[in-house]
């Protein structure tokens, strides 16, 4: 009597399948075909952001969405061609080399060191309402895929889409990634470097008003400070503010959404020493009061008001410096009936600005 192997229909081939999923049997007739592209490196598809020249059909396609985005009150789901290199993207390519170690150095969950001039990335709902309200200039506008679209993100995208900024969507991992874990509420804006007023060109501006009066910031380091005190320099009529490189906050998104968009209509300049600068300014025929506590000066009997004037305003906590206390003209105390130590960087400079213009309206 024979034996199951003789059965009718008995299996001859291997019970194991494929090893390697759909490219098991038919792999070979893959190779050399490389990866497929994603959506955003085809130049006929909407999501497209290559640097290629984009096509009138694909032109036409994210022209479509945009507007029904814009009906629907959504995130338009188009690519932003121009933003990502095409070229040399083979996976085994330059440029998917140079990705892979920049990623292989960023942890998960922490956030790339960015370099000292590029752009910073201003997170949450309300701040990034607000920048955009206050025209703050930016580049992008981060959405986290599937966010629940409230009236700020409606207005974030709308305000975004009027101003002809980016509106891009990734990943909630991706945005934790890029703001280094910090609760970011799923929007994200882009802001380019400040364009820094050179400091000659400050001086040489100032001193075409007949009544020149200019802000030198000693050692402030609180880029709010900083924003706030230019809100109040364009708010009173100051003419510049200048700061050091070292040691003293920058104009950061932060600085920026202080000041309520004054910064843009401010001249604002970096030098490399503040003593150097505030001689440079004697020379020219200011006067450099500098603020401080228990100054010589009061405030409201400050005669050289009127004239060419330069206000200095220390740190948040030691005031002035040494050097720069010593070349001020005169030191100057704002008078208070309290026995509080001392005010604010940036409301102190706010009182002296609202004195300087009232004395010079009369």
């Amino acid at each position: 009597m024979p034996g199951n192997s003789e059965r009718r229909g008995k299996r001859v081939a291997s019970k194991k399948g494929a090893t390697k999923g759909s490219g098991g049997k038919n792999r070979q007739s893959l190779a050399g075909r490389g990866r497929t592209l994603p959506a955003d490196e085809r130049p006929w598809h909407k999501g497209y952001s290559g640097d290629e020249p984009l096509p009138d059909r694909t032109a036409w396609k994210q022209e479509k969405e945009r507007r029904s985005a814009a009906a629907q009150g959504r995130t338009p789901k188009i690519g932003q061609p121009g933003t990502k290199r095409t070229a040399g993207k083979g996976p085994f390519g330059p440029a998917a080399k140079k990705a892979a170690a920049q990623k292989a150095r960023v942890s998960p969950g922490r956030k790339s060191v960015a370099p000292k001039d590029g752009p910073e990335l201003l997170v949450g709902r309300n701040p990034v309402v607000e920048a955009l309200r206050t025209h703050v200039p930016a580049t992008a506008l981060y959405v986290a895929l599937g966010i629940d679209m409230d009236e700020r993100v409606k207005e974030a995208v709308r305000t975004a889409a009027e101003r002809g900024v980016a509106i891009l969507e990734v990943s909630r991992n991706e945005l934790d990634r890029m703001t280094g874990g910090v609760l970011h509420q799923g929007l994200g804006l882009q802001v380019p470097p400040f364009a820094y007023e050179p400091f000659a060109d400050l001086l040489a501006a100032a001193l075409e008003s007949p009544q020149p009066l200019l802000i030198a910031l000693d050692g402030i380091t609180d880029p709010r400070n900083l924003g706030a005190i230019i809100r109040s320099a364009a708010a009173f009529g100051a003419h510049g503010v200048f700061l050091t490189e070292r040691r003293s906050a920058a104009i950061t998104a932060t600085a920026w959404r202080t000041s309520a968009g004054a910064a843009a209509r401010v001249k604002v300049a970096q030098v490399t020493n503040l003593t150097r600068s505030l001689k440079q300014c004697q020379e020219e025929g200011f006067v450099v009061a500098g603020l401080d506590a228990d100054g010589e000066a009061s405030l409201y009997a400050l005669e050289a008001a009127v004239g060419p004037l330069v206000v200095v305003v220390g740190s948040e906590g030691r005031g002035l410096s040494r050097l720069v206390g010593q070349t001020c003209d005169l030191r100057v105390g704002i008078p208070m009936v309290s026995d509080v130590e001392s005010l604010n960087a940036s409301v102190a400079a706010a009182v002296t600005l609202a004195e300087v213009a009232r004395r010079r309206a009369l």
